[in-house]
């Protein structure tokens, strides 16, 4: 019964955390409204086109914490299939939450913080991977969707366990799948820049 309540309270308090407003916050602080401008996407990537670097880096790093936060509940309860359960459960908060409409981001810095807490030593490398695609083409979506495709082909050839691997596939796809509307302005050369 009290490890049930403990699964429970980890999982709401890491969707909770995945629902935090960082990219409204920040941007309203510099009195816009981030769902109004650029892309409309509440996340670092439109912040950074708006408000420039700082505020993007700022904005990523809150997000990527919602991550830790929801990861690092879930391994306090159940080990690392609790923290992918619950880095999901934040991720999920991310991407759909339940205070906004279910209108969130595109989870890719979520994911990052979730994934920190499981594989420090995979993250640097594949944000390196996003920054530089990122700056090569001017575009985050296609430095996000190249990252996202690292980390399983990272965790591949580290030989993390099969489970892992299928978790953090089912990971990607989401991400994946909420960068479809990305993908048909890249395919029709009309995707936002991000310099």
């Amino acid at each position: 019964m009290i490890e049930t309540a403990l699964w429970i309270a980890a999982y709401l308090i890491a969707y909770l955390a995945g629902t935090f407003p960082s990219a409204q916050i920040v941007a309203r602080a510099s009195g816009i409204t981030i769902t109004e401008v650029g892309s409309g996407n509440p996340g670092a990537a439109n912040v950074t086109r708006a408000l420039g670097w700082r505020k993007g880096v700022l904005v990523f790093a809150l997000d990527a914490a919602k991550g830790v936060v929801g990861a690092g509940a879930g391994y306090a309860v159940g080990g690392r299939g609790g923290a992918y359960l619950c880095g999901a459960a934040a991720i999920l908060g991310h991407v759909y939450p339940i205070t906004r409409g279910f209108r969130g981001g595109k989870g890719v810095a979520t994911a990052a913080g979730t994934m920190l807490v499981l594989h420090p030593v995979l993250v640097p490398v594949v944000i390196g991977i996003w920054w530089v695609v990122s700056r090569l083409t001017g575009t985050a979506a296609i430095g996000s969707l190249l990252a996202v495709a690292a980390a399983p082909v990272g965790l591949a050839i580290t030989g993390a366990p099969g489970w892992e691997f299928a978790a953090t596939i089912g990971i990607c796809a989401l991400i994946f799948i909420r960068h479809a509307s990305n993908v048909q302005r890249l395919l029709q050369r009309r995707e936002h820049r991000i310099t």
